[in-house]
């Protein structure tokens, strides 16, 4: 299969090439040329079907004939290797737990597949390879675990300073070998637009095999259409409507993978992207303009987004029109006094113990199901431990570290401090 730059369709890469060039001419995102339906058999047998077969079937065309059909399926298991389980919360709400992995949030999904397929594609390179990635949370420690001590892989991660939790930082900053983290002064927005100079500047792309490991590539926002399929395998066990689905929504490549699922076949009723007060896209929903906005630092900051780089996939997928994304797609708008209060009384009614992401979906569903009738799921895309404070401050209780972490979080940090400055971080790569 082939993808085209969604700024220059002329420029079409297959799996392999767009994996490795991470984005296009002029920063544009690589889409799917064709986007292949699941097979009636495959929706209607789903519940019989193991997660690794389900993987595999997902992800399948999209790899087309880069990858040999037996190094794919272990790809897609080593990806899935841990639980991913659908979970009951209230009478109409349930909840995809998404931090089973091992750096405890969503983009291990993403992370594993995207290094395990880089890894392949890039076993006979003569040439060090550079994963330059921009984090705003958890794709930092996810993608320095995917590809910590590969060899001929150098990865260098940029998060903004002061913006990311404890536990965040050190998964992302501790491990060192290959592994290489930036503190930018700046917010994540200024991370982001760092990389994409970086791809776009031709000088350094002559010296450096750079390649990106944010949701923009097409090897880490594909298979998160996975855990959208395996969700509604446990949906189907017990529900007979399809399910209105709320994702916490920040860069939007997480809420992107789910609608691409549903244009493949997969049945869903709705779905809700639950951003914090950084609402570029519930604003266009409402207003039909598409306006970046300044970013403002919140308690949810992974999703601490003004410019969204994957909306633009979301429109290609609804062909840019309007009325059809907003059929399909409703926002709404968490602050953080009411997501300290979703934390609290969901601890407080139900028993369970939601991070600030997963507060702020679950707050979104609930209006929406309360508007608009149903059931659905929202999906926790980190454990709660990495947002201590946050949650001992709702709920009166501290959060008991998992023993994966303790060991982590005893490690020294290793950064290097840069300003939001282009030159700073060409001079730090050329340097490497």
């Amino acid at each position: 299969m082939n993808f085209y730059n969604l700024k220059h369709k002329e420029e079409q890469l297959n799996f392999k090439e767009a994996t490795i060039k991470g984005q296009g001419k002029d920063k544009g995102l690589f889409f799917p040329e064709d986007i292949s339906k699941f097979s009636l058999e495959f929706l209607q047998n789903l519940t019989q079907l193991s997660d690794e077969e389900i993987a595999y079937q997902v992800m399948k065309d999209f790899a087309g004939d880069e990858i040999p059909e037996a190094e794919l399926r272990k790809i897609v298991a080593e990806t899935i290797a841990f639980e991913i389980p659908l979970k009951k919360v209230t009478e109409n709400i349930s909840v995809l737990e998404l931090f089973h992995g091992p750096t405890l949030a969503f983009k291990d999904v993403g992370a594993r597949f995207m290094s395990r397929c880089l890894g392949y594609f890039l076993k006979n390179e003569t040439r060090k390879v550079t994963v330059l990635v921009a984090t705003s949370g958890d794709t930092g420690g996810a993608v320095a675990n995917g590809f910590y001590d590969v060899e001929g892989i150098e990865v260098v991660i940029l998060y903004p300073k002061n913006r990311v939790s404890p536990v965040q930082e050190k998964q992302l900053t501790a491990l060192g070998k290959n592994i290489h983290a930036l503190e930018v002064n700046g917010s994540f927005d200024d991370c982001q637009a760092l990389v994409k100079q970086a791809f776009s500047d031709e000088s350094l792309n002559e010296k450096l095999l750079l390649t990106s490991a944010n949701s923009i590539n097409v090897a880490r926002w594909l298979p998160q259409q996975i855990y959208y399929v395996l969700a509604l395998k446990q949906w189907l066990k017990n529900n007979s409507e399809n399910p209105v689905i709320c994702v916490p929504s920040g860069n939007f490549g997480n809420i992107c993978a789910g609608i691409l699922a549903h244009h493949r076949g997969l049945p869903v009723e709705h779905f809700i992207a639950a951003c914090n007060v950084n609402d570029v896209v519930p604003e266009y929903l409402r207003t039909e303009i598409l306006k970046p906005k300044e970013t403002v630092a919140t308690i949810s900051n992974a999703m601490d987004v003004g410019d969204p780089s994957n909306f633009v996939r979301i429109l290609e997928l609804f062909e840019k029109e309007f009325n059809q994304v907003k059929s399909k797609l409703s926002g709404y708008t968490i602050d953080d006094e009411e997501t300290l209060k979703t934390i609290e009384r969901v601890e407080k009614d139900y028993g369970y113990v939601l991070d600030p992401h997963g507060a702020v979906a679950f707050v979104a569903l609930e209006k929406y199901l309360a508007e608009n009738g149903g059931k659905g799921f929202f999906l926790e895309t980190a454990h709660p431990v990495k947002f201590p404070d946050s949650v001992e401050k709702a709920t009166g209780k501290s959060v008991e570290i998992p023993k994966s972490l303790e060991e982590l979080m005893r490690q020294e940090k290793f950064t290097t401090e840069i300003n939001p400055q282009y030159e700073e971080l060409k001079e730090f790569l050329l340097k490497k």
